[in-house]
């Protein structure tokens, strides 16, 4: 994308975005009449653009996947407002067929995400049938398109999700991830299921998809070095809460918050007891 076509973006509405955002549980603890309640996500405000990647980082449990799910409407906020473009998310069922088609997911196992019975071909072409896009020809052409996209030969389209790599699957994933056209792309730890040698590969799909495509992408992981990779804007969560936002490498280079210390503190660690074991 050129500078001139960045600025222009940038004058845009963000794809999505939270303000005050909170999502209250009710949990199992607690008394009959007084539950327990877990502040899930807890006052967050955030944005994605077009053409842009957030990475989200957070040890589990901190709310990152359930900020995933706000913004692709699969968790109903306690409070606070989600814009799609500009304008409230509404999930009537003509909301949920639009935000269906402006946003989809790259979940963390492929192997769980595609219906194993379903050939490659079927699970590339099911969401144009189910919203109804195109000819029978045309969503055959559309098919054997996203196949180049992720890099996968065109044989690929008569094989089950079994008989093929991790690596592959994934790609299939996010083959279906792109069918409609989507203007924004969760990745929820899309790369933590995946043997080393293959994510670095997958990592620079995603990147690449996003350049070439305009693409907004959040980018979910609690590897920060993994986030920092791919990212343009980090967001560091924490209990809920963002801690800390910025330019990827700033946050890398130069942290505020002592939680984010803590996390790129802890990469040098991880490395060498790999190096040990």
């Amino acid at each position: 994308m050129s500078t001139t076509d960045k600025t222009i973006a940038r004058t845009e509405p963000p794809v999505v975005e939270l303000k005050d955002v909170h999502v209250i549980h009710k949990a199992r603890t607690g008394k009959l009449f007084k539950p327990d309640r877990v502040h899930a996500v807890n006052g967050v405000s955030v944005a994605v653009r077009q053409g842009e990647t957030l990475g989200i980082v957070g040890e589990s449990g901190c709310g990152k996947s359930t900020l995933a799910k706000v913004m692709v409407g699969l968790q109903p906020v306690t409070s606070g407002e989600v814009l799609w473009f500009g304008q409230p998310m509404r999930l009537n069922h003509a909301g949920r067929r639009r935000l269906g088609r402006a946003v989809s997911v790259v979940f963390q196992d492929p192997a769980t995400a595609l219906n194993p019975r379903m050939i490659v071909r079927d699970a590339l072409m099911d969401p144009l049938k189910v919203h109804g896009i195109g000819t029978p020809a045309e969503q055959a052409k559309r098919v054997s398109e996203l196949l180049d996209l992720v890099g996968l030969p065109q044989s690929a389209l008569n094989v089950l999700p079994r008989q093929i790599s991790g690596g592959q699957r994934q790609r299939v994933a996010i083959a279906r991830a792109l069918a409609l056209d989507p203007q924004l792309i969760i990745a929820d730890e899309p790369t933590s299921a995946l043997d080393v040698s293959v994510r670095a590969q997958v990592l620079n799909l995603l990147a690449d998809l996003k350049d070439q495509l305009n693409l907004g992408l959040v980018f979910i992981s609690h590897d920060i070095n993994t986030v920092r990779y791919v990212s343009d804007r980090m967001a560091v969560m924490l209990a809920g809460r963002i801690v800390e936002e910025g330019p990827a490498e700033k946050l890398f280079t130069d942290p505020d918050h002592e939680y984010t210390r803590t996390l790129l503190g802890a990469v040098p660690s991880l490395l060498a007891n790999a190096e040990q074991q």
